[in-house]
């Protein structure tokens, strides 16, 4: 038996004779070396940087499945706290998979392509029906009344009895606009099949929760929760204008904005940040929020001047019907302001804050959250949000479970977590105070109202706000607008978005022209686009599907705005 000694020699050279005969190798196929080691990093990178506080485990006992537009603080916040509890109360390990396809727009199209799979699935294999190839895709109209084809009409009444889901258990965030299609499509369910879960479970178990003492069914005029309890708010969300005091100052703008027509200065050219409402449901609200602010004002001055001679409802649809025109010719001035139109809303906070935008739309907490990760200690920040007072009425973030969830316990028992005191603090308390975020502080608002006491008030970061008061200062009318939300999307879409060069040449020339009347008069012709023309025309070929007709109107509107656009640049430069 060799000794240590020459067991080492051995090694040594067997390791010499390698290096040599190696080192030719490697310089040969060093390319080879490369690409492969490239490859093994591309596949070990993704757990080398996983974070060390992954809301993923290792091991889980239950999978609960939620589709979300959240942002990755609240769903890492609500995931961890949720998780803890389930293991105390059980001691069953979960695991919270998050399925975030985009915004609410990409989300309801999401929904609507995976049930109508599911349900085909159903419809042809399993009931082993062939009919009307329209049955399928039919079964989700929330009105069957004067359809033709019967297989339609069955195919609603088999999807609203049945248990068909897409495996996902709940849909969280949004706007309640959003969530009340849903929920009129079949999507959203108050309870499963057994009546053993869903929000009405939540709803008998806390009945105390759904009053007006504490989740109200309206606000303001707005829906905090569904009659049928196909969803239910969870905190409270408005829309507001976030600044940076530095640039604005440049630009030779020292009052800081305070109202919607802040943002339509001329001295704001190219420095507004806004969202596209084509992918969000909630900065359609926004938008819609300025027509009926302008409709309501519409209708204060004809009241003043109306005499005795018109009734109080000529007076108002006369008001709504000049807002509408008042309301689209300030949301023109404003998107011609526009840097962009971002498909993110988180990325609007983040510009202001840099100082690449002066000003932007944006959602309450979005902003309160700039203001504070730029303070300075001295309690000044060069970021700043407001609410337009009396500007934007206060909404609510739903929650709701979907048909066919497979796990419809663990579905009520997150719904019950959010609504309860566990979940009501997470929105509302200071990072790091029992009870609130283990981060950062979400700064959102609880939807409940009895949660609002002074002793969590001392706990809150925004304690000193008072939002169900705030929401009285503007009543909402969904009579004037609701049923035309869709058509004002597409209408900033078609008007604004899809020419938005011609239209920021144009309103650059009206400045450079110092308003001349004729031109304006010309950038902000709304004859085509009038309250009736919408409400009459626009919206029903809208709600007819009919993606044809759809893209046919959006290529005339958005032709024909192109060319008013370029008769204004024309005349402005002329002087006219």
């Amino acid at each position: 038996m060799k000794s240590k000694a020459e067991l080492l020699a051995t090694f040594l050279d067997a390791s010499t004779r390698f290096a040599t005969w190696a080192r030719p190798q490697v310089i040969r196929f060093r390319r080879e070396i490369l690409i492969g080691v490239a490859m093994l990093l591309t596949l070990v990178a993704p757990y080398m940087l996983r974070p060390a506080q992954s809301t993923t485990p290792r091991r889980y006992d239950r999978r609960l499945v939620i589709m979300t537009p959240h942002h990755e603080k609240i769903r890492n916040e609500f995931a961890a706290a949720f998780a803890e509890y389930w293991k105390k109360k059980t001691g069953e390990t979960l695991y919270i998979d998050w399925r975030v396809p985009g915004g609410t727009s990409e989300i309801a199209m999401f929904l609507k392509s995976e049930f109508g799979a599911a349900f085909e699935n159903h419809w042809v294999n399993q009931l082993k029906r062939k009919g009307s190839s329209a049955a399928p895709s039919g079964f989700l109209r929330p009105k069957t009344s004067g359809v033709e084809d019967s297989d339609i009409t069955e195919a609603r009444e088999v999807f609203l009895s049945s248990e068909v889901g897409i495996g996902v258990d709940l849909l969280f965030g949004g706007g309640a606009y959003d969530f009340q299609q849903q929920a009129e499509a079949g999507v959203l369910v108050g309870s499963n099949k057994a009546k053993s879960a869903g929000p009405s479970r939540v709803r008998a178990l806390h009945p105390d929760w759904f009053g007006d003492e504490s989740i109200p069914l309206n606000v303001g005029g707005e829906p905090y929760r569904d009659p049928d309890d196909r969803w239910v708010g969870t905190c409270l969300s408005s829309f507001g204008i976030v600044f940076n005091r530095d640039v604005l100052r440049r630009l030779g703008v020292e009052k800081e904005p305070t109202r919607w027509e802040d943002l339509a200065d001329p001295r704001l050219l190219g420095q507004v940040a806004l969202a596209d409402p084509s992918k969000s449901g909630s900065v359609t609200k926004a938008f819609e929020m300025i027509i009926q602010r302008q409709m309501q004002k519409e209708i204060d001055a004809l009241k003043k001047h109306s005499g005795k001679i018109r009734s109080p409802g000529e007076v108002e649809m006369d008001g709504v019907k000049r807002g509408w025109e008042a309301g689209l010719k300030l949301i023109q001035r404003i998107t011609a302001n526009a840097r962009y139109f971002t498909d993110s809303a988180t990325k609007i906070p983040l510009e202001v804050a840099r100082g690449d935008a002066a000003a932007g739309m944006t959602i309450d907490f979005f902003g309160r959250s700039a203001e504070e990760e730029v303070r300075k200690k001295d309690g000044t920040s060069r970021v700043g949000f407001v609410t337009p007072v009396g500007g934007t009425s206060i909404g609510v973030d739903p929650i709701g479970m979907l048909r066919g969830a497979p796990e419809p316990e663990l579905a009520t028992a997150f719904i019950e977590f959010v609504l309860g005191e566990p979940g009501q603090r997470l929105w509302a308390f200071r990072a790091g105070v029992p009870g609130g975020p283990s981060r950062s502080a979400l700064r959102r608002f609880p939807v409940r109202k009895d949660f609002y006491t002074e002793a969590n008030a001392r706990l809150m970061t925004d304690g000193k706000e008072r939002p169900y008061d705030q929401a009285e200062d503007f009543i909402y009318h969904p009579e004037w607008t609701s049923s035309m939300f869709n058509s004002i999307r597409f209408l900033i879409r078609v008007t604004c978005i899809d020419v938005h060069q011609e239209q920021r040449a144009a309103w650059q020339a009206l400045i450079e022209g110092n308003m001349p009347e004729r031109a304006l008069s010309f950038f902000h012709d709304t004859q085509l686009i009038s309250y009736e023309t919408t409400k009459n025309s626009i919206s029903q070929v809208l709600k007819s599907r009919d993606k044809v007709q759809e893209v046919r109107l959006a290529r005339k509107l958005s032709g024909l705005t192109s060319s008013q656009y370029q008769r204004t640049i024309k005349q402005a430069r002329a002087g006219r």
